[in-house]
């Protein structure tokens, strides 16, 4: 088939498949499944597949598992990387990510977020500890991670939550 709008103006298409390990209401996922609807939605010309664990419930061995089979179909260079933080494994499976291949991965500054259809699901992996992990790993990431601290202090403080990023969390700490 054919994708619609997947060039439209000179803008590229990308997609997003939604609850690639656990779903609030089919369960576990079988990785085989989010292979092949990844490697449709290239074949119908997406540019990237960013794989979402939509609800947080991943773990480095759930993940490791759907990206292997994800990555025996495509490249990792069409992959990227949705994390949520539900139970605190967000940064985790970016690493998990990272052996895999994978070198995009979405992110919210202070680990801003949810997921509507799942109740108590948090924000994506927090920016900051993300930018953290990755320098510490030696990747160039183009990101001046105090500015970005100072970002997330600023949006949590103006929306009254507390900021997620352990990264803020801990520079901030210092500074006082």
């Amino acid at each position: 088939g054919e994708l619609l709008g997947k060039v439209s103006g000179g803008v590229r298409e990308g997609e997003y498949v939604s609850c690639v390990v656990g779903c609030p209401y089919e369960g576990a996922i079988n990785p085989d499944k989010v292979a092949i609807i990844s490697k449709r939605l290239v074949d119908m010309g997406c540019y990237e597949i960013s794989l979402g664990d939509t609800i947080g419930v991943g773990t480095v061995g759930s993940v490791g598992v759907m990206l292997g089979a994800v990555t025996r179909l495509l490249p990792p260079t069409v992959l990227a990387l949705h994390c949520h933080d539900t139970y605190g494994q967000a940064l985790a499976n970016c690493a998990v990510g990272l052996r895999h291949g994978v070198r995009a991965f979405d992110s919210s500054v202070s680990g801003l977020g949810g997921c509507p259809y799942a109740a108590g699901a948090t924000g994506n992996v927090a920016t900051e500890d993300l930018v953290y992990m990755l320098h510490g790993s030696g990747y160039s990431t183009g990101v001046d991670l105090e500015q970005l601290i100072g970002a997330g202090e600023y949006i949590s403080h103006h929306l009254g939550r507390v900021n997620l990023s352990r990264v803020a969390t801990a520079a901030l700490a210092k500074r006082k």
